[in-house]
């Protein structure tokens, strides 16, 4: 009865009664114990003198009190953490030496004040050509650097502090970007706050600026300054030293004769972001490695893009960095069993997805095919492969279907058919070197054939995306091919724009109404943003991956266009042809002349065959491939 919230107070007995009243009161708080993930303790005597521990499943010891308690104690704490960012750049110079050798890399670690003298990759930050670098990358990111124009080094590095939650509360993200680009607006700064903080034009950007302020504006002394700072994290707040520092804060502030509206909104500016700021240090060595990744994108891009995948991407998931990567000119390859490994590999401008990307392939196998592969050198046929290979049907069907086989012109129907021939009735136990070529008997198969629309299916359903544009997969024909570039001509005018849902944020207004920030891919490849206010975002929402049709308004803020959807609808995509029974032949053909085009322009190049419209049904059933019963056309 309790359980589904269906019941009247007079139906509940005492228990009950009892057990709602408590749920009350501990409502919100906490119910169990978590990790402070990469927190070590070091200790001066062993740590079971200071607290009990525990032994979660991660396997960790763990301590019974949080960080506040350890500092109260007088224990040290330290936060190591990972950082993936690191992996990407080591993993790009290692990726370059095999791809290019003959290629000259500035040394990363003493040549980084030449990098943020370079034009290129300066212009690169103030047009938010970012994807894929360390940091600078995500939407609000992009955002604020079109916003402040940022192209040097220190306006990189307070752009790395000012993306921080806290500076945006306090209403100062807007000023800082107004200031940056219209020199008279720093003249409104106080002549202190000017004094102490010229880079940043008398703005808080830093975590270190809360405590110049407090000493030079309100003279609190450093340690009390310091108190402050720390206070601000929220869980000191109603410690005593805090609370005693604040009122010395203002009453320091009457007697200097500060302006007690001024003082106020100081007061809540260190209050909203102290506790979310970086320190200038940093954000220092942040734009140092942002620095370094751009260097490496803007040379090096194609292996850069490979690194990138093969260190688990960045704020995007994995399609969006094979899309950058072909924005930068690759050639995108499907898992070859004679070209890839487990990660992604790079063979000039041709990048080979790992096999790790087809999620039902097991390790086991992966590592199978590769020894394989360097014991006797590549796969000459089907046939080769299941000799050298000790392999199930259904793991050797997975490579099929993605076509990792395609270097024997077979077709992946005929192919999946042969193997079945080959393992259904005599399944491999072991693999034995042989002294002679065996001769395969072969069975005679109709001629059957793939569509490039099918392979896009299967992609989608083994990679989980396919590398055809998505555009290509619509139903019917987008009404127009506006993209990012047909955003400036039409300012402050509708427009009708057709994007693939790259990211969606949802956040509340300050009366808790619902809004939404879209990022998309246009038909042409890049990116544009977009904004759901409430009145819209109470009434549309999105229905997951896919393509948008996006009627609204386009906006200007420091030279960053987006849109101001009025209304949107998801636009459907042709059906899976490998299920469905039968689809529009203009459709297909229409597709057909669609890719082809996309393909020539956008360089999209992967090694399949053009789509084409089977002109007959074929009779014979598809081999067994998957759960799922279906037939081919």
């Amino acid at each position: 009865m309790l359980t589904t919230g269906h019941f009247q107070l007079e139906q509940l007995d005492q228990m009950h009664q009892l057990v709602l009243k408590y749920s009350h009161l501990i409502k919100g708080m906490p119910n169990y114990t978590s990790i402070h993930a990469g927190g070590i303790l070091i200790t001066e005597k062993p740590i079971h003198y200071y607290s009990a521990t525990s032994l979660p499943p991660k396997g960790y010891r763990t301590v019974q009190f949080d960080m506040h308690i350890a500092e109260d104690a007088g224990i040290h704490k330290f936060d190591i953490l990972a950082q993936r960012g690191l992996g990407k750049i080591r993993d790009s110079i290692e990726i370059i030496k095999y791809n290019q050798p003959d290629a000259t890399i500035a040394n990363l670690q003493t040549d980084v004040k030449k990098f943020m003298l370079d034009p290129e990759i300066n212009n690169m930050i103030s047009q938010a050509k970012c994807i894929g670098c360390f940091y600078i990358e995500s939407p609000a990111m992009r955002m604020l650097l079109s916003k402040l124009a940022t192209n040097d080094y220190i306006g990189l590095v307070a752009a790395s502090s000012v993306i921080r939650p806290g500076v945006a509360q306090s209403g100062m993200m807007r000023e800082f970007i107004l200031r940056t680009r219209y020199p008279e607006k720093r003249k409104e700064a106080h002549p202190i706050m000017q004094e102490i903080m010229p880079e940043t034009y008398g703005i808080m950007v830093y975590q270190e600026d809360v405590i110049k302020v407090a000493h030079y504006y309100a003279k609190l002394d450093l340690a009390e300054a310091d108190v402050l700072r720390r206070g601000m994290s929220g869980k000191y707040r109603s410690r005593e030293e805090f609370q005693k520092v604040e009122q010395k804060y203002f009453k320091n502030c009457i007697d200097i004769g500060h302006d007690p509206k001024q003082t106020q909104e100081i007061w809540n500016q260190i209050k909203s972001f102290a506790g979310y700021a970086f320190a200038k240090g940093h954000s220092a060595s942040y734009a140092v490695e942002s620095y370094q990744s751009l260097y490496l994108k803007r040379y090096f891009p194609l292996e850069y893009m490979v690194a990138t995948l093969n260190n688990g991407g960045g704020f995007y998931r994995p399609e969006l960095y094979v899309h950058e990567a072909k924005m930068c000119g690759a050639t995108i390859e499907s898992p070859c069993v004679n070209h890839s490994d487990i990660a992604n590999t790079i063979k000039g401008t041709s990048i080979y997805l790992g096999y790790s990307y087809l999620k039902e392939l097991e390790k086991k196998t992966m590592i199978r095919i590769i020894e394989a592969r360097h014991l006797n050198g590549v796969f000459k046929s089907l046939e080769d492969f299941i000799d050298r290979v000790l392999i199930s049907i259904d793991q050797l069907a997975l490579l099929i279907r993605i076509d990792a086989f395609r270097f024997t012109g077979i077709d992946r129907y005929e192919l999946l058919w042969h193997a079945h021939f080959k393992l259904d009735k005599s399944p491999q136990k072991y693999i034995q070197n042989k002294l002679f070529v065996t001769e395969h008997q072969e069975a005679s198969i109709p001629k059957l054939h793939t569509t490039a629309l099918e392979m896009a299916y299967e992609q989608i359903e083994l990679l989980g995306f396919p590398l055809c544009s998505h555009f290509d997969l619509l139903l019917e024909p987008p009404q127009n091919h506006y993209g990012r570039t047909e955003m400036i001509a039409h300012h402050n005018k509708m427009i009708l724009m057709y994007g693939y849902v790259v990211n969606i944020k949802t956040t509340h207004t300050a009366k808790g109404k619902r809004m939404q920030f879209g990022t998309f891919l246009d038909i042409n490849g890049d990116f544009f943003d977009t904004v759901m206010f409430p009145p819209v975002a109470s009434k549309i929402s999105f229905r997951g991956s896919g393509i948008y049709k996006i009627y609204g308004k386009v906006v200007e803020e420091f030279d960053f266009f987006s849109i101001e959807v009025h209304n949107m609808h998801k636009a459907d995509y042709i059906q899976d042809p490998r299920y469905a029974e039968e689809n529009p032949p203009q459709t297909m053909q229409r597709l057909e002349k669609q890719s082809n085009l996309r393909d020539r322009r956008m360089g999209n190049g992967n090694g399949y065959r053009k789509l084409e419209l089977p002109l007959e049904k074929i009779k014979i059933h598809q081999p067994r491939v998957s759960r799922k019963s279906s037939k081919t056309d």
